[in-house]
């Protein structure tokens, strides 16, 4: 575990607990779904973009999981908020372990990545750069 663990997990906790953003908006942009069949986590992201469709306004998602993968959710519909479309492609693996603040196994990173998957492939398909029903963790390294 990194330095000041003990903080971060306890903010884990909070957001799988508390979670920030957790329901449905009236008129998203753009909805996408998700799984990690290895741990049974599934998260659905809405994101409603700006008018000029760069920016993003709001973030919510639903779902159901392991810890790692609804925190995850709940703390990058806080980060995407403002967020361009952009920077949201441009995110990895690195910033949501950052953004978790704790070292994630191996076997966990797929818990950590699923919420940043699904927001991306849900802009990707929206954009039509992708033609998916549904983003899985089943192939990711």
């Amino acid at each position: 575990m990194v330095g000041g663990s003990d903080m971060y997990r306890q903010q884990i906790l909070d957001h799988y607990k508390s979670p920030r953003n957790y329901g449905e908006l009236e008129e998203p942009t753009f909805t996408h779904v998700g799984e990690n069949p290895m741990c049974g986590d599934t998260i659905e992201m809405q994101v409603k973009l700006d008018d000029d469709e760069e920016e993003i306004e709001y973030v919510t998602f639903q779902g159901d999981g392991c810890a790692i993968s609804q925190a995850s959710a709940s703390m990058l519909s806080e980060k995407l908020q403002g967020m361009t479309v952009e920077d949201l492609q441009e995110l990895d693996r690195d910033d949501v372990v950052d953004m978790l603040g704790v070292d994630i196994s191996p076997m966990r990173i797929k818990c950590a990545v699923l919420a940043e998957k699904v927001a991306q492939d849900g802009a990707d398909i929206y954009f039509g750069e992708l033609d998916v029903d549904k983003t899985t963790t089943e192939d990711d390294d």
